[in-house]
């Protein structure tokens, strides 16, 4: 008789459930459920029942095998549930990560937040000269504190004709399109691991617009207590690898001393020390040999 199977849970993530985590100056996250842990990723990888492995060192190194190459199918197998409060502009940001599901407030069902952001003084900044779409050097003091004023009037402005028109009897659906889009908003959001991570690495990124990020380094912080394992090797194999063109890698490859490679080497597992040091002769083989 098959016995009955156990539903996957993470102690360190149950004990993060309905708790607050405060973003900006009126956000947060919340987690609200999830389904998975790290041996629910062994176990879709290996496609078998209850523990799907013997020691918690060969969970890990199939984890970190999996990340390693790119098998990304077994982290779709975990899911994670938040409720998020956040501005509406970084939520036109977050949306286009299209592959999770969400529900948003309805500003046509019921009367929105009160509540706006508005930026810290440092974090007012100049467009920067080499990102298109990013922030530069900061402004003096002055300059930030009128940008700020301006930026309260404007909102609370938008406030203010907002309430007048539902007392005039104007249909929500209308008298919310006056609002800035630094009212804050809330919806639920769900999400696969393998997306989650995705989600991560762009809105972490030191290019990312700040409020977002300051999203993004919550969230990471949750995924790190639920997924330890995962987190670790996406860290080590995603988050913090260098991303390289093919020329690149050929011109970097035939600098390389073999002398030197054994010993440079030598700390890396047996398995990732092979694959390293195929893909180095390869890229030799490319260049007509060793240098």
């Amino acid at each position: 008789m098959t016995a009955p199977l156990t539903r996957p849970h993470s102690p360190a993530l149950d004990a993060l459930l309905g708790r607050r985590f405060d973003v900006l100056d009126h956000g947060f996250v919340r987690v609200i459920d999830y389904m998975g842990d790290d041996a629910a990723v062994v176990q879709a990888a290996r496609v078998s029942y209850g523990e799907g492995t013997t020691t918690t060192r060969s969970d890990r190194g199939l984890i970190d095998y999996l990340m390693r190459h790119r098998h990304t199918t077994p982290f779709e197998m975990c899911e994670l549930k938040l409720h998020v409060k956040l501005p509406i502009f970084v939520a036109r940001q977050w949306i286009r990560h299209r592959m999770a599901n969400v529900n948003e407030a309805s500003a046509r069902y019921s009367v929105m937040d009160r509540e706006f952001y508005l930026p810290s003084a440092e974090s007012v900044a100049l467009q920067a000269r080499d990102n298109k779409q990013g922030r530069g050097a900061a402004v003096d003091p002055h300059t930030a504190a009128s940008f700020i004023e301006v930026l309260t009037n404007v909102s609370t402005q938008a406030r203010e004709d907002y309430d007048g028109a539902l007392e005039a009897g104007i249909a929500r659906e209308l008298a919310r399109i006056g609002l800035t889009l630094n009212t804050y908003t809330e919806w639920y959001w769900k999400i696969d691991l393998h997306n989650l991570l995705h989600f991560l690495r762009l809105r972490s990124d030191s290019h990312a617009q700040a409020e977002i990020s300051a999203y993004a380094d919550v969230i990471g912080n949750v995924v790190e207590q639920w997924v330890p394992y995962t987190w670790a090797a996406w860290t080590e194999h995603v988050r913090d690898a260098p991303r390289l063109s093919a020329s690149a890698w050929l011109a970097l490859a035939g600098c390389l001393d073999p002398d030197a490679l054994a010993g440079a080497l030598g700390a890396l597992p047996e398995r990732e020390r092979r694959e390293t040091m195929r893909l180095i002769t390869a890229a030799w083989a490319a260049k007509g040999g060793a240098p």
